[in-house]
């Protein structure tokens, strides 16, 4: 199975490439600046094409001479459905590397059409949200019955650039949770409650984290909830954000937003992804009161999505799971993140 990583040359997807060179595999390396991109297909030996994804004709052509594209260029909520749709008309496998609600939802809007191409469309294939999907799998094993789920996780590390980018991109839009089978918005910071993940008992606030959408297709699971670790201050920052989230949508404050996020954020060094670690911790409940819940801890999260990502290609080149829409647990299992060295899952 051929397969090309489009964009290659952003923080993840250069840890992607650089990885799949290691492991002996040889995808095309692709993305929208021809520079950066013949830079790294050389400094790796790999082919490399370089086109916008507006040129529609470029991106078939690409994905003509593939099976499968690795889409690692966000925000996905702006780059996604062109992705999706070109590989549905040259049936190619989709995957990327997402963790917005409204990706998964596209995703989850095609899977009739992907079916009847014969491909598999799957977003959120690095920590998000293969960690926590598997989790949400592995929890919904313990109690079927289970009525609620709610998710938390916290990282040691920093995030990358196009991370950031993308938080800011949604900073305007406010919170989400998944209420009797509905993904429904709800004030930043909606909800709060105290977690031990790491041995420090810490404030977790509810963030519109991508388990939201993927966790009720992999669990069938009606109410959702996902938490993240926040310091008071920054719990404060996201009330204020809430009061005046209109002011974050005007374009002037995003592209002085975004600009600063260019010029200062860079991603965790590579000390920092290997000493790192992430945390997570996940319960259900069913109608009777009764819970089961569970912690995992994995590597730190960019280093994970690397791993995650390409694992999830090799399956796919040799046991190809139902076409359509899926997600990681429901294409390999919830224990498909206990493959990755160094990810422990726990009972409580």
């Amino acid at each position: 199975m051929k397969f090309l990583i489009y964009g290659a040359y952003g923080y993840t997807g250069k840890l992607i490439s650089q990885l799949a060179k290691s492991k002996g595999l040889s995808p095309i390396l692709a993305g929208r600046d021809h520079d950066k991109t013949k830079a790294l297909a050389e400094e790796l030996d790999l082919d490399h094409q370089s086109f916008d994804l507006s040129e529609s004709d470029k991106l078939k052509a690409a994905l003509d001479q593939v099976d499968l594209v690795l889409h690692c260029a966000g925000p996905f909520s702006s780059t996604a459905k062109v992705m999706m749709q070109a590989c549905l008309a040259t049936k190619t496998h989709y995957l990327d590397i997402t963790g917005e609600i409204e990706v998964f939802e596209l995703g989850a809007s095609l899977n009739e059409e992907a079916k009847k191409v014969e491909i598999v469309l799957m977003p959120g294939v690095g920590f998000d949200v293969v960690p926590s999907d598997c989790l949400a799998a592995y929890l919904k094993s313990q109690l079927p019955d289970a009525s609620h789920l709610e998710l938390a996780f916290m990282s040691e590390s920093s995030t990358s650039r196009g991370t950031a980018l993308t938080m800011t991109q949604g900073i305007g839009k406010g919170g989400a949770i998944r209420k009797n089978k509905k993904i429904i918005p709800v004030p930043h910071a909606y909800a709060s409650r105290k977690l031990n993940l790491d041995g420090k008992d810490k404030t977790f606030v509810s963030i519109p984290w991508g388990d939201v959408s993927t966790a009720y297709y992999s669990t069938g699971i009606p109410n959702i909830m996902v938490y993240t670790a926040m310091h008071p201050g920054q719990v404060k920052k996201m009330k204020f954000v809430q009061r005046w989230k209109w002011v974050f949508n005007l374009g002037f404050v995003q592209k002085y937003l975004q600009n600063k996020v260019k010029k200062t954020v860079t991603g965790p060094s590579e000390q920092m992804r290997e000493e790192s670690h992430c945390y997570l911790w996940g319960e259900v409940k069913n109608q009777a009161g009764t819970t089961k819940s569970a912690r995992l801890t994995t590597p730190e999260g960019y280093k994970l999505t690397a791993i995650t990502s390409l694992m999830v290609v090799e399956k796919l080149m040799n046991d190809l799971p139902a076409f359509g829409f899926q997600t990681p647990s429901s294409a390999f299992g919830a224990d498909f993140i206990l493959d990755v060295e160094g990810a422990i899952r726990e009972d409580l």
